[in-house]
């Protein structure tokens, strides 16, 4: 007998899952802070990133997890992509355990834990934790942005988020600027935008920061990871931005893209901007 094909996942059924996953990625970020920085083996991978075993030990809390809730869902993350399939044309989850390990590794608190959800190519259900900050910004498209407010693993508030929009003509944009990567072309894009005020930050925390409204922009325009950027873009466009490519074109996942390569981005606070 011919095994079902996997569920696609739509906007309710997301719902139905968006507190079980806020909880896997609470304990992956207490698996992370569990370990000692000063203690820890740091190794490196092919692309010359670091990679250590608070990477390992989220990545597991997180798959664990997973496949107790949605067995039948397929996943991709970032310390398992040597048993990858793609492409995921149907909906998986894309996974990032600990982003910002550059942060991590020199000691400062802006690194996250990363988990989407995927339909058709899109974010559709987005969290990203920061847990040395106390913080999750989480979203589904079509139904909202939170930001949750931790201690010891508790919740302690819940907060609507919302994008702002863009400042009036004449006024500086602040614009979320890497901490660690910086390329020419971004460097450029914010120079056309006379003013600017740089806002820098690790990790996906940029995405959170734009969702909630602190920043009106965050662009990347060099190459960067799926599982970087795919949270943090479903937690933005639930939050009511947008995420594009330089040229107004949606950004997609999991469809093959080859090492899941994501060439460039442009995070818009304020949708109207893009266009």
């Amino acid at each position: 007998m011919n095994e079902a094909p996997p569920p696609v996942v739509d906007r309710e059924t997301a719902a139905t899952l968006l507190e079980p996953l806020t909880e896997l990625v609470i304990r992956a970020g207490e698996a992370i802070l569990a370990v000692n920085r000063s203690a820890m083996k740091v190794d490196g991978k092919g692309d010359g990133s670091p990679v250590t075993e608070a990477d390992f030990a989220a990545d597991h809390v997180i798959v664990e997890g997973l496949a107790r809730l949605a067995p039948r869902i397929s996943l991709l993350s970032e310390e398992r992509v040597p048993t990858a399939k793609p492409p995921y044309k149907d909906s998986f989850f894309l996974i990032d355990p600990l982003d910002g390990t550059k942060e991590f590794v020199a000691g400062r608190n802006e690194f996250t834990v990363n988990l989407a959800l995927v339909t058709d190519g899109a974010p559709l259900l987005g969290i990203v934790g920061a847990p040395a900050l106390g913080l999750i910004w989480r979203g589904i498209v079509g139904r909202g942005a939170e930001r949750l407010t931790l201690r010891d693993g508790s919740v302690l508030d819940v907060a609507s988020i919302k994008t702002r929009a863009c400042p009036p003509s004449g006024a500086p944009w602040t614009v979320a600027v890497s901490r660690s990567h910086g390329d020419d072309r971004t460097e450029s894009f914010i120079a056309k935008r006379g003013g600017a005020v740089r806002s820098v930050l690790g990790s996906a925390v940029k995405f959170g920061r734009l969702a909630e409204g602190q920043v009106d922009i965050y662009p990347r325009l060099s190459p960067t990871c799926e599982w970087d950027v795919a949270a943090g873009h479903a937690v933005v466009t639930a939050a009511g931005g947008k995420v594009t490519d330089s040229n107004g074109a949606p950004v997609h996942f999991g469809l093959g893209r080859e090492d899941f390569i994501v060439p460039e981005f442009i995070a818009w606070g304020d949708p109207a901007a893009a266009s």
